[in-house]
């Protein structure tokens, strides 16, 4: 008999905006400390430069699977839908 592995759900997609007005979509599952390396420029290679950074939205509870597909959908909007797109998914706005 085969044991069913629980799906790990402590996976966040989020959208940081930029200083320089763009916005930056990523998964993560520590959000506090992924915010942390991209205001340190540690983070993502298109964050660096583009600091500090500010926390938009955030969908949390997720599969890393998950998380993944909802940050594609996100990246293939345009700048003006990436927020409005996290709402339609009762996301947390920051």
């Amino acid at each position: 008999m085969t044991k069913k592995r629980k799906e790990n759900t402590d996976w966040s997609c989020y959208l940081l905006l930029c200083a320089d007005g763009t916005y930056y979509c990523g998964i993560t599952n520590d959000m506090g400390r992924r915010l942390k390396q991209h205001n340190e420029g540690k983070g993502a290679k298109y964050t660096r430069g583009r600091s500090p950074v500010h926390l938009v939205a955030i969908r949390q509870n997720m599969t890393r699977s998950g998380a993944a597909t909802f940050e594609r959908m996100v990246k293939a909007k345009k700048k003006k839908d990436k927020v409005v797109f996290f709402k339609t998914f009762g996301v947390q706005s920051c």
